[in-house]
């Protein structure tokens, strides 16, 4: 994971027409929708649809909020061997879970207000609070829209929400 970024952007706000080589983005919109233009022509993600970009060898492209107001979540993700892409970009829309890389999974977890989530045993598990909150545990303060944790190496923990919550979850082998 070589970024994670949350974006809140008003319509018409956004990122102007850039580069990007040797890449896999992976793009959640939490609300609103969000205008993708590249190589593949223009693509519009809703709230709740995710945005798999694999970058290939170079591509331009652009990415502006749609909606009066846009949230959404990205992580960059690259190859141990960046000859493991495909030289020409792609641009798709899917579902989750998804595993965008060998070794890299995401998954969108919807819970209800008193819902467990038990995280997946795995080297590394990042989490992120999409929408709503988890109950208090040992693990540290409650946690609420926009908090992350990073688990390396821990065994599974329950995750409790607190309200109806949105998880965006990552898990990577390695």
């Amino acid at each position: 994971m070589v970024c994670h970024d949350e974006h809140l952007l008003g319509r018409g706000r956004g990122f102007e027409p850039h580069e990007h080589a040797g890449l896999v983005i992976v793009s959640h919109v939490l609300s609103g929708a969000l205008e993708h233009t590249g190589p593949s022509g223009r693509v519009v993600l809703e709230a709740g649809q995710t945005g798999l970009f694999r970058t290939g060898s170079s591509t331009t492209h652009a990415e502006v909020a749609a909606a009066p107001q846009t949230r959404f979540v990205q992580v960059w993700l690259s190859p141990e061997d960046p000859a493991a892409l495909p030289d020409e970009p792609a641009y798709d829309v899917t579902t989750t879970p998804v595993e965008p890389l060998p070794g890299a999974r995401f998954e969108v977890v919807a819970l209800g207000a008193g819902d467990t989530f038990r995280t997946p045993l795995a080297p590394r598990v990042h989490a992120f609070v999409g929408r709503g909150a988890l109950l208090r545990s040992s693990l540290a303060e409650p946690l609420h829209d926009g908090d992350a944790f990073l688990f390396t190496d821990e065994p599974a923990y329950d995750l409790v929400a607190g309200v109806p919550t949105e998880l965006l979850v990552w898990t990577f082998d390695a």
